[in-house]
């Protein structure tokens, strides 16, 4: 009856094959894939109550796709000084592009306590967040400040004379380049429509059902 009454008020007729699908997935037989084992046995208990598979390692093609998918467009947190011992510099920034390799491009101005950080320091962190409950994405990579006014004019945007006042010219213009190590991926499989219908299903019978995913990025 739960299952009836539940289907009932979704009207998106894919939405309703994944839930239906769902409740076909809640009872898992015994004999399944050895991974689905593997990872259920490395994860902490919200997880391991998971009747679905909810994580997914990613590498070469796979992961720079995703890492590419998840930041481009976004703003995120760009963090540095991460290994001095101090506590870290954040501060919010923008890639202005995510190109085809998986590396992050910023343009910053060439006098401020991030540069001046990379400079001593590398090793930087990124913390996207591409809505309120999904596309999360940690990224941890090496940054180098490169001064190329050709890259400079390839990433301009006009909205950024607000901060370099000269134009495209402005003498304080640097760019970084952001080459990620590694990262870690947090995100839904199906959209956040079909995360939010689970969820409702999983708080009503007690079972932790979200349509999440997660893995590393193997970079």
């Amino acid at each position: 009856m739960l299952y009836i009454v539940s289907l009932a008020i979704v009207q998106d007729k894919r939405i309703k094959n994944i839930f239906a699908q769902t409740f076909k997935q809640i009872n898992l037989p015994r004999v399944n894939i050895l991974s689905y084992k593997i990872h259920k046995s490395i994860m902490d208990s919200i997880n391991q109550n998971q009747p679905e598979d909810n994580f997914e390692n990613l590498e070469g093609n796979e992961a720079w796709k995703k890492l590419k998918e998840m930041a481009e467009g976004v703003s995120c947190f760009f963090c540095s000084s991460i290994k001095t011992g101090l506590p870290f510099s954040t501060r919010p920034m923008s890639p202005q592009k995510v190109d085809d390799n998986g590396d992050l491009w910023f343009l910053s101005a060439n006098d401020s306590h991030k540069n001046e950080e990379i400079a001593i320091d590398p090793m930087v962190q990124l913390l996207f967040q591409g809505s309120k409950y999904s596309d999360f994405l940690n990224v941890y990579g090496i940054a180098e400040i490169i001064d190329d006014k050709e890259k400079i004019k390839e990433l301009w945007e006009p909205i950024l004379k607000t901060w370099f006042t000269e134009g495209v010219d402005d003498p304080r213009i640097s760019v970084i380049k952001v080459s990620p190590t590694q990262g870690y991926y947090w995100d839904n499989k199906h959209g956040n429509a079909v995360a939010f219908v689970k969820q409702l299903v999983g708080a009503t019978i007690g079972k932790t059902l979200d349509d999440s995913i997660e893995g590393k990025l193997q970079l």
